[in-house]
């Protein structure tokens, strides 16, 4: 009489996270009572080798170990979480620097215009970043150029004035680059954009915590804030 070990396999090969608790307990009670009766109905002329034995107790082990670990993985889970939402939580009301492209201009009580931050990260130094800031419709309204960027992310700030001096219209603009090595080669290199962290939505099911930077620049990860301002 030999033990069905079919379940057992399926078990190891698909895993056990999905497999309720009771219906695990089952399994091992099936199991044990299976072999049991085994032992009592063994023909004594040929006895279970102790091979065989140790083989099908190791798969029954390996099915109780592979829930452990899965419940020792699902804890350490959502202690990362709760830790990554207490670091989250901890940037609500700050100024972040994020991937994306807007700058916005805004006028005063004085009527003096300043302009959001903005910033650009490199993999490699620049010899020459030329920084271009466009209206929606495309046209340039400013231009400039920063000599020796190194690499990694660098911030940069605008007065809302053009080239002539005179203030924009209050509103919302595009920023780009163009970054240069000394031979004067074009380097790649990511547009970063000011937002500010309204609040924190906790991690789902295979999801991590997000940072709600509002309407405009919508929800972001953890790793996804280049620089806290």
């Amino acid at each position: 009489m030999n033990i069905d070990t079919s379940v057992l396999s399926n078990v190891n090969g698909g895993g056990s996270s999905g497999m309720p608790a009771r219906q695990s307990e089952e399994l091992r009670e099936s199991f044990m009572t299976l072999l049991i009766t085994q032992l009592e109905n063994q023909d004594p002329l040929n006895p279970m080798e102790n091979s065989e034995m140790t083989s099908q107790l190791a798969q029954i082990n390996t099915v109780s170990g592979i829930e452990e670990l899965n419940d020792t993985l699902s804890g350490i889970t959502q202690q990362m979480n709760a830790s990554q939402m207490l670091q989250a939580s901890g940037l609500i009301g700050n100024a972040v620097l994020v991937p994306g492209n807007q700058v916005k201009v805004n006028i005063d009580e004085d009527g003096k215009s300043f302009a959001t931050p903005f910033g650009i990260e490199l993999d490699k130094p620049a010899d020459n970043v030329e920084i271009t800031v466009t209206s929606k419709a495309g046209e340039v309204v400013y231009t400039n150029n920063v000599e020796g960027v190194g690499a990694g992310v660098e911030s940069f700030s605008w007065s809302g004035l053009n080239n002539d001096g005179g203030a924009v219209a209050e509103g919302s603009y595009n920023v780009s680059y163009k970054a240069t090595d000394a031979e004067g080669e074009e380097l790649e290199s990511e547009t970063l954009n000011y937002a500010q962290v309204q609040g924190v939505t906790p991690a789902e099911s295979g999801d991590e915590v997000r940072l709600d930077l509002g309407a405009i620049y919508g929800q972001v990860t953890l790793d996804q804030v280049k620089q806290i301002l």
